[in-house]
């Protein structure tokens, strides 16, 4: 693989709009595409695993997901994008980004831009959060 990929639910209105902020305001050599658009298998990743987060695979085969892989896409853009994927990687910072990120993932579908079509799957809702709508270690 040449460069890093940052794959995102190209279904998603938020997600896109997400996205096209990052082509128009973050300097990256990252390549940004949509999961649906993407070889998966290539890039080592599951539909699954692409619903239900954003993913992260390196040019050096390395992978992450959700703000860890917002981290590693920031890091690898201009100087004050990179200070920022620097601060998510803070361990409080980190610890509180994931609940943050899950909160957004589950409510993508409210958020501006949001459409219904941005709404997880019933059956990744149920296992990323259980069927309270709440993360599953909080129920």
């Amino acid at each position: 693989m040449e460069r890093s990929t940052f794959v995102y639910d190209g279904d998603c209105a938020f997600c896109t709009r997400c996205a096209e902020f990052i082509d128009r305001r973050i300097p990256t050599g990252v390549h940004v595409v949509p999961w649906q658009f993407a070889d998966l298998d290539a890039l080592g990743l599951t539909e699954a695993e692409c619903e239900e987060a954003v993913q992260w695979v390196g040019a050096d085969g390395s992978r992450a997901a959700g703000p860890d892989a917002i981290a590693k896409l920031l890091g690898d853009s201009g100087p004050l994008w990179r200070v920022a994927g620097v601060g998510l990687r803070i361990p409080p910072v980190r610890a509180a980004a994931w609940p943050a990120y899950r909160w957004v993932a589950r409510n993508r579908h409210r958020l501006p831009g949001g459409t219904a079509a941005c709404a997880l799957p019933q059956e990744a809702r149920e296992r990323l959060y259980g069927p309270s709508g709440r993360p599953a270690a909080d129920a």
